[in-house]
């Protein structure tokens, strides 16, 4: 990207929706505007975990005010992430669609561990540069994230179902602030990270930082009462949770520096925060500047390039974890993607676009095989169910859903699949791959001379492989098993035909 690009990063939090906009200045992003909106989608969650349509229509609502703002951002330029409340809700579908239309641009679902690794690096960003051993905390509305990391090297990454609005609805219903209220929440939240005691112990790192909501909101009323700026410290915890009980209520609360949009979920911030300094002995936190938001940001940088974007490195690591043969996997990934390629001469597809999809379906082709390490018997159902289930560094839930869906179709039945036919860019992916797979069925370089597919401009959905003459008797497997497809894509809406000249 050149310098003065302008990038912008959506944080779809629990508690509050976020902009970051930033200009790009020889590496370095330099903020040109900033949005916060208190939505509390987290609060909307009922108890078979569906949103409500009130917490949904605040999403929207926000959405398109910060729509407005993005007018004029290409694809590349923006991410949109969305967080815990959104990884829980089975209706989140709905919300995304809509949401998808509104703002213009996709939102990714992440991983928990994908979340704090985008954390660290924004936190990482924002810091001088050290050798320090540092752990962040970033305590969320609906998850806490912890990481441990060097300079820019997140080592350690996880994620726990803990944060101030389930903890505030949970414990603090009502608003009203009791010992005994604090005490449990508190025995929970250890309750629920005390798996962390292990790996996160006081002798693995050397300074603790804290990210973003709850950490940055208790930072801000210690400092309006005189102590350091951004220092939290376990005596001002305990003055916090003094003032609480104080007030008894959320309506009586009145503390100097704290933001209306942080009274009702302080409680279950505060509980949550006490927790983790007694598990992991902590005597002191930093309040960093550099949260979420700004890891998208940085990692835009990365995105669309071979060579620096993560999620290449995690399907490295995934073919090596399962011990793809390499060989095969290559000839099957360059061969879909070029037949891929074919089809775009007349489609009228931008060639950024194209590469885009072009390295998605690289990424399948790599890994259309790793479910043989369990089973050789529907190895593609088992590849598609790793996939679905994977922590893999740099990838989106639906990016993992859209590998998992390529993996599971690349072979088989079509019908099975959890996927539209009407998204053409998914078929024509899906249809380069299965071929590929078919022409590459003796595990060696196929002869592809004069072998070429095409759209039909005219019928969408309908797909043209042509051969040299002879190709068929020369290849009568290989023709076989085109003429076996012919018949699969049958029960589509979409058909395939062969012709041999």
């Amino acid at each position: 990207m050149q310098n003065g690009t302008l990038l912008a990063a959506l944080d779809l939090g629990s508690n509050s929706f976020r902009l970051e906009i930033g200009r790009l200045d020889h590496g370095q992003i330099h903020r040109t505007e900033y949005l916060k909106e208190t939505v509390r989608q987290g609060n909307g969650l009922d108890e078979n975990r569906n949103l409500s349509a009130e917490a949904m229509q605040r999403g929207w609502d926000c959405l398109a005010r910060f729509a407005e703002r993005l007018a004029g951002f290409e694809r590349h330029q923006v991410r949109a992430v969305a967080t815990q409340t959104l990884r829980e809700a089975r209706n989140r579908d709905e919300f995304l669609s809509r949401a998808h239309e509104i703002l213009g641009f996709p939102i990714d679902v992440i991983p928990g561990r994908e979340e704090a690794r985008l954390i660290y690096q924004g936190v990482a960003r924002l810091l001088p540069q050290s050798a320090e051993r540092r752990l962040v905390v970033d305590i969320g509305g609906r998850s806490t994230e912890m990481i441990l990391g060097q300079a820019y090297d997140a080592k350690v990454m996880e994620s726990f179902r803990v944060g101030s609005v389930a903890w505030s609805m949970k414990y603090f219903p009502n608003g009203q602030f009791t010992r005994d209220a604090f005490r449990i929440a508190e025995i929970a939240a250890k309750a629920v990270l005390d798996e962390a005691l292990n790996a996160y112990r006081r002798d693995t790192w050397d300074v603790a930082y804290g990210s973003s909501g709850t950490v940055g909101a208790v930072a801000d009323i210690l400092h309006a009462a005189g102590w350091p700026q951004n220092l939290i410290k376990r005596e001002g915890l305990d003055w916090i949770s003094e003032r609480l009980l104080k007030a008894q209520s959320v309506d009586k609360l009145r503390i100097e520096g704290m933001k209306d949009d942080r009274k009702l979920v302080i409680g279950g911030g505060i509980s949550v925060l006490r927790a983790v300094f007694d598990l992991l002995g902590i005597d002191e936190m930093h309040a960093a500047d550099g949260a979420l938001r700004h890891g998208v940001l940085y990692d835009l940088l990365a995105r669309g390039q071979e060579d620096t974007d993560l999620r290449s490195v995690s399907v490295q690591r995934m073919a090596s974890r399962f011990d793809v043969d390499t060989l095969q996997a290559q000839r099957v990934a360059q061969l879909a993607c070029s037949l891929f390629a074919q089809m775009q001469v007349k489609n009228g597809l931008p060639i950024t676009e194209v590469a885009r999809l072009q390295r998605k379906l690289n990424w399948a082709g790599y890994l259309h095989e790793i479910g043989c390490q369990i089973s050789h018997s529907y190895y593609h159902k088992h590849g598609a169910y790793i996939l679905d289930h994977a922590d893999a560094p740099g990838f989106a839930l639906s990016e993992l859903h859209r590998l998992s869906q390529l993996v599971l179709g690349h072979r088989g039945k079509l019908r099975k699949l959890e996927w539209d036919f009407s998204d053409a860019a998914f078929t024509q992916q899906l249809l380069a791959l299965r071929l590929a797979t078919i022409l590459c069925h003796a595990r060696r370089e196929p002869d592809v001379s004069g072998l070429h597919l095409a759209l039909d401009p005219t019928k969408p959905g309908q797909f043209l492989l042509s051969t040299r003459a002879g190709w068929s008797q020369t290849y009568p497997q290989s023709a076989h098993l085109l003429r076996e497809e012919v018949l699969a894509w049958q029960k589509t809406p979409c058909s395939l035909l062969l012709s041999e000249s």
